[in-house]
């Protein structure tokens, strides 16, 4: 800004004098004291050297120099006006539509009732989904194709905040009649190891979060699968049929473990659990639509 106009408020100040006719009423609607006022009217003389009004106690009229800078002025404070304007509309515009990425367990399952409460504080407010893998979502959140995602891998990439909004229990999946389905005690963590799964692609947060906890348990690396499917749905449908075991969200399966179509195998000593997360850019704070689907989300589980 120019040395001479670094604060619109107080040629503000000045239009209300000339509107309203005197110091006093001007203070009175900009909700400051008639000292504050004058003290602001006096300071803008001196910063621009020259004499804006003549007071007198039947109120306060523009110098021919004050006329001047009043018409200059006016013109600057309706754009500042302008601005305020469209920069609120704009907001109103954004507030109204939130772009959000998930993983494809959060947005079948559990996504769709977080959506519904929103909308119960958001009536009008239109959600652009996009479901993928969590590198996926990852991806775009930090481009900004998303305001924020939720994923249910354990690895990010720098430049994302994440924040736990619940937890998962995943399963591993047989057909009746498979020879673990009568396994009372389930089968090892090596077993499971050395088994070729019917799996996601290998971005996919559940096939991350199972890498991870069989080399935690000291199992070394899974071994390749045997079908890679890029859908739950798809992976259900391969092990009913016989294909192979897989392992899944809990979420996804509580349906056909209870039809019987699927049986879930326990696995001894390895715990099966993750988080799943809300992700958002580093720096940035969560505001309308975006924070309040984090909130719906924490009080939902």
């Amino acid at each position: 800004m120019p040395p001479l106009v670094t604060d619109l408020s107080s040629f503000d100040l000045l239009l209300s004098v000339v509107r309203l006719g005197s110091v006093g009423r001007a203070a009175a609607a900009h909700r400051i004291s008639q000292p504050a006022a004058s003290a602001r009217l006096r300071q803008l003389e001196r910063q621009l050297g020259v004499t804006l009004l003549d007071r007198t106690p039947r109120g306060s009229t523009l110098t021919e120099a004050g006329v001047l800078v009043a018409d200059w002025a006016r013109a600057a404070v309706d754009a500042a006006a302008a601005l305020a304007v469209a920069a609120a509309a704009l907001r109103s515009s954004m507030d109204s539509r939130l772009a959000v990425a998930a993983s494809q367990t959060v947005a079948e399952y559990l996504l769709p009732g977080w959506l519904v409460t929103l909308r119960r504080d958001h009536p009008d407010l239109t959600v652009a989904l996009r479901a993928g893998n969590s590198a996926q979502v990852a991806t775009a959140v930090l481009d900004g194709e998303a305001g924020l995602g939720f994923v249910e891998g354990p690895d990010l990439p720098a430049g994302l905040r994440a924040e736990p909004v619940a937890e998962d229990r995943l399963v591993v999946l047989v057909p009746p009649g498979h020879p673990w389905s009568r396994r009372r005690r389930g089968i090892t963590p090596a077993e499971l190891a050395a088994t070729p799964l019917v799996a996601r692609e290998a971005e996919s947060g559940t096939r991350r979060a199972l890498e991870e906890a069989l080399r935690t348990n000291g199992c070394g690396p899974a071994a390749a699968p045997m079908l890679e499917l890029s859908s739950t749905t798809a992976i259900k449908h391969a092990v009913a049929a016989g294909s192979g075991p897989a392992v899944l969200s809990s979420l996804a399966v509580a349906g056909e473990i209870s039809a019987g179509t699927l049986v879930a195998v326990p696995v001894t000593g390895l715990p099966l659990r993750r988080s799943l997360r809300v992700v958002w850019p580093v720096g940035r704070q969560l505001t309308g639509p975006a924070r309040d689907l984090y909130a719906v989300a924490r009080r939902a589980t």
